[in-house]
């Protein structure tokens, strides 16, 4: 069956992707690596009780495993929002921009990339600063409103429709910006993420990153209205090694509210800059 070649290819992929053998998922599911080994090979399929455990371990979902993307809901919650008249996320230019424009001002030509534009508003800011912009969203609905907004100023700046999940960095910047993204990066998928950004950073350049982080005392699930997984406390710093030096380090608290819903956050806050390769 059609299914059953999909959920194969997904779990190997996905296996791989952790960089654990069949032996070490075996062992997390409690059965044998022959299972696994027939389940790749399409030979047979996980029990109906086994799939949620298999997609929790993954860092994805059951309907991701057998191809079955919920990227149409998920873009529809931001849609309906990026539609409306006025900004989405509040019309405020984060402390994380205003940080990065401290640190590397537009003195002379700065090549900067924005994951997860949203409203265009952080784009837009750095691109009146004189920085030359490519900013993307999986949002259609908001490139469209970040493209009216930057020419509603008079600035340019490159913006495009890509899944962060998907897309792949092909040229170096001097900073690579994301607020607000970080989270829907599932754990399985982060260490690849934060390598490729890392790989596609020029040596001085920064990475801008904030990232949602459980607390128990803090409802940040609110915020995750398209999925998504909270990261542990200071593991958004843990994927920078020493090659890379701390410019901002911060976790903070506060009150937010977006799109009419009153909601805490703890978010980690991160600058880095790339001293060698």
């Amino acid at each position: 069956m059609k299914d059953e070649g999909i959920l194969a290819k997904r779990i190997y992929e996905s296996r791989k992707k952790m960089g654990v053998t069949q032996e070490v998922l075996a062992d997390k599911l409690g059965i044998t690596p022959q299972s696994i080994s027939r389940w790749e090979n399409g030979q047979s399929r996980p029990d109906v009780d086994m799939l949620p455990r298999l997609a929790a371990i993954f860092g994805t979902t059951v309907d991701a495993l057998f191809g079955y993307h919920a990227e149409n809901l998920k873009i529809t919650l931001y849609e309906e929002s990026y539609k409306k008249v006025g900004t989405f996320w509040g019309g405020k230019i984060r402390r994380l921009a205003r940080e990065v424009l401290g640190l590397m001002p537009a003195d002379k030509p700065r090549t900067l990339l924005e994951i997860g534009c949203g409203d265009g508003e952080a784009a837009v800011f750095f691109a009146r600063n004189g920085y030359i912009v490519s900013a993307f969203d999986i949002s259609e609905a908001a490139i469209k409103k970040s493209e009216a907004l930057a020419q509603s100023v008079g600035v340019d700046v490159n913006f495009f429709r890509a899944d962060l999940l998907t897309y792949k960095i092909e040229s170096k910047f001097d900073i690579i910006y994301s607020s607000g993204v970080a989270q829907y990066v599932p754990p399985a998928e982060r260490k690849r993420f934060f390598e490729m950004i890392q790989s596609n950073t020029a040596v001085g350049g920064l990475n801008a990153i904030n990232a949602l982080v459980d607390k128990s005392f803090v409802g940040n699930d609110s915020d995750l209205i398209c999925g998504g997984s909270l990261y542990n406390s200071a593991e958004l710093f843990s994927y920078y090694g020493r090659n890379w030096k701390f410019e901002m380090m911060d976790e903070v608290y506060f009150d937010r509210n977006v799109s009419s819903v009153n909601h805490q956050h703890c978010l980690d806050i991160m600058i880095a800059r790339k001293i060698s390769e």
